[in-house]
């Protein structure tokens, strides 16, 4: 019986030390996997993590969103930050946590105060600056500490350069906003945080101040109307001008048109009554020059004539001066015939050489 049992004892003993074999494999595939599962991270999107080397103090950067692997038993370390868009909020009377703080209040250049309801700052960690923002603010969400102070010293600095009146002008407000957020970055690059947007609404003031800036805007909005007016009364006159000169100027090419025919008209009737004229003067002058060449002949014809009768008549004179008295008597009887004369002859000498004739 004893030996029985000594035997199941050292069988026993044999499967418990293949058990143990067993179990310590076991144990070690699963701190293996765990070590494995240690091993890596996930790092998601909008998140970027920093790997440390512990043992030379190296850093690195990693921006891609996956599975990461660091060293175990403490030789790597790797730290996880969010670099996905946060806001900013500068709203209330208290401050609640490091991204939602009390209002902010300004003193304007000419000593009046004023301030923003809600004043909101968009602003992410650079992914590729990640070791910059773990060595300079520390691991997590340890830099946002830096955008209280800076924010608001900077926004109370530049709006405070703008006056009451003039930082009541939206463009003004939105230039002072524009300054700060650079000078902002400025400050905030260097360190690996950057702001990406700036919402300020309009500054708000005390109640009479604020009744005045409304009755600003009111006489400026309606200015804006009243030139809105003026530009569509200039258009509409511009329009009206247009359409005037488009219906003078069609008058005055169609009165054109008739005054050029009546013009050619005119000019091929004046054409035509010289050219009628011009023949007119042509045959007229040809007809007083055939006038002219024949009184000229005519007279040359008188003239000769003329002067063939004065030649007779000079001869007849001196003929009748050579004929004795007789023969001029009978002369003188001849053109006197048919007229009765009383002739009483006297002499006053013995030989008469004329004839005294009286009535």
């Amino acid at each position: 019986m004893a030996d029985f049992n000594l035997d199941n004892v050292t069988q026993l003993r044999a499967r418990a030390g293949d058990v143990t074999q067993y179990l310590w494999i076991a144990a070690s595939a699963v701190i293996l996997v765990a070590m494995v599962f240690m091993s890596f991270t996930t790092i998601e999107p909008g998140q970027v993590a920093v790997r440390v080397n512990n043992l030379t103090g190296s850093s690195t950067a990693v921006t891609q969103p996956g599975w990461v692997f660091r060293l175990p038993f403490g030789i790597q370390s790797l730290h996880v930050l969010d670099a996905s868009p946060q806001t900013f909020q500068m709203k209330g009377d208290v401050s609640e946590d490091d991204l939602h703080v009390e209002k902010l209040t300004v003193r304007a250049s000419d000593g009046a105060n004023f301030h923003f309801e809600d004043t909101t700052l968009i602003f992410q960690v650079l992914g590729d600056e990640a070791v910059t923002v773990a060595r300079d603010a520390g691991t997590e969400y340890r830099y946002r500490a830096w955008i209280k102070p800076y924010a608001r010293a900077i926004l109370r600095d530049e709006f405070g350069r703008e006056s009451t009146i003039t930082v009541s002008d939206p463009s003004n407000y939105g230039a002072a906003a524009t300054r700060a957020q650079d000078r902002l970055n400025a400050f905030l690059k260097p360190h690996g945080v950057v702001v990406t947007q700036m919402v300020t609404p309009r500054p708000k003031f005390n109640s009479q101040y604020e009744h005045l800036i409304e009755e600003r805007n009111r006489l400026r909005n309606e200015l804006e109307v009243i030139k809105s007016n003026l530009e569509r009364a200039a258009t509409d006159r511009e329009r009206q001008l247009s359409e005037v000169d488009r219906d003078e100027n069609k008058k005055i090419q169609e009165r054109r048109a008739e005054l050029e025919s009546e013009l050619a008209t005119a000019v091929a009737d004046y054409e035509k009554t010289k050219r009628a004229a011009d023949t007119y003067k042509i045959e007229k002058i040809g007809e007083g020059q055939a006038k002219l060449a024949a009184a000229r002949r005519k007279a040359e014809e008188l003239d000769g004539q003329l002067a063939a009768n004065l030649r007779a008549q000079r001869a007849e004179i001196e003929a009748f001066r050579s004929q004795p008295v007789e023969r001029v008597m009978e002369r003188l009887g001849e053109s006197l015939e048919g007229v009765t004369i009383n002739i009483e002859p006297w002499a006053s000498d013995a030989s008469p050489s004329k004839v005294v004739l009286e009535q």
